[in-house]
């Protein structure tokens, strides 16, 4: 049998404990290190998952029987532990986004070359079910002529969401506001199933909530294959609404909300879309107006599961660091092109 890749968590924050979860039914990893700077929290949490609890990060990393350090920080600060987990001689796991800038991004990726450990970010919805069908309807050509695509996000979050961190809607930490934060996920499976981004024209404004960065943004993508891209986002619409991806081309359409898919239709039938409507066909998830309401740790587990074999074969992570930045890149240019009234950014 081969032996178990031990992991450590950095951050005992709200996602924590679906990292804990995925690792603890994962047959062949152990969660053996808890590091976190409230010392209460770090013993707690430690206490919950038979790990070693450390407050300072560096002993962690010379003390603790670790290979793999997952970073659940706010986003500000995933480059510098990153680089020194890098340096350590471990493997990077980050939580969403990979850090708040491009280079930031670069840094740590090149850290991670250097170093020869492997690098994931985590995407938990790139691993769910629906996304993967649609991907194969992709590749199949079931689309015909991709035209457009959108993601719709109306969510809500109160000004306590906000006060509950220091580090809440800051450029610093946060890195940006809803686009940032929540629409990440969704803009990387956009991304993921389109193709790369070629231009981006936008506005971001700050509406509803008193914080530096935007709660309300309204995108145009332009993509390489030629097809047109909208983002509409929002954390002020109460109640929220489930977060939904539509993908449409001259032979199909597929909308996919949370993970299900509402809509599924090709010009070209085929036996097995009746029930891939009806499999997909209740909402697990949203996050629409509590960021963790029905959420669970199976993406979580999936991606780490993608790691866990990494190590053993020796190849990249299904999501390494190249592949995390392309959100990024896309946000930082929606950012510019806001702040240059709209100007069409190139990427």
């Amino acid at each position: 049998m081969k032996n178990k890749i031990k992991f450590a968590i950095l951050g005992c924050g709200n996602i924590a404990p679906f990292h804990a979860e995925a690792i603890k039914n994962i047959k062949n990893a152990e969660l053996t290190a808890i590091c976190d700077s409230d010392q209460g929290k770090a013993q707690e949490f430690g206490d919950k998952y038979s790990a070693e609890a450390f407050t300072d990060f560096s002993k962690m990393l010379e003390q603790a029987d670790v290979d793999v350090v997952n970073i659940c920080l706010p986003s500000g600060l995933h480059e510098k532990f990153a680089i020194q987990t890098a340096c350590a001689g471990k493997h990077v796991m980050v939580e969403k986004p990979l850090d708040i800038t491009t280079e930031k991004c670069n840094n740590i990726i090149a850290a991670c070359e250097q170093n020869n450990v492997k690098l994931a970010v985590i995407f938990p919805s790139r691993f769910n079910k629906a996304v993967r069908f649609v991907r194969e309807a992709i590749r199949e050509g079931r689309f015909g002529k991709l035209t457009i695509a959108d993601v719709n996000l109306k969510w809500y979050r109160s000004q306590d969401y906000y006060n509950s961190g220091a580090w809440r809607g800051t450029w610093k930490f946060d890195g940006g506001g809803v686009l940032m934060n929540q629409s990440i996920h969704y803009i990387d499976i956009l991304q993921s199933l389109m193709g790369p981004v070629k231009s981006v024209s936008a506005k971001c404004s700050t509406l509803a909530r008193d914080i530096e960065v935007e709660d309300t943004a309204a995108a145009i993508l332009n993509f390489k294959n030629g097809a047109l891209g909208v983002i509409a986002a929002t954390t002020g619409a109460y109640p929220g609404t489930s977060a939904r991806v539509g993908i449409y081309g001259d032979k199909g359409s597929v909308v996919m909300e949370g993970e299900s898919i509402i809509q599924w239709d090709f010009e070209g039938k085929q036996s097995h879309d009746e029930s891939i409507l009806a499999d997909f066909s209740v909402t697990k998830s949203s996050g629409a107006k509590d960021p963790t309401s029905g959420l669970n740790h199976e993406g979580h587990q999936m991606q780490i599961e993608d790691m866990v074999q990494a190590i053993y074969e020796n190849r990249n992570p299904e999501i390494d660091g190249n592949e995390g930045k392309k959100a990024v890149e896309i946000i930082r240019a929606i950012y510019q092109s806001s702040s240059n009234n709209m100007q069409l950014i190139e990427i």
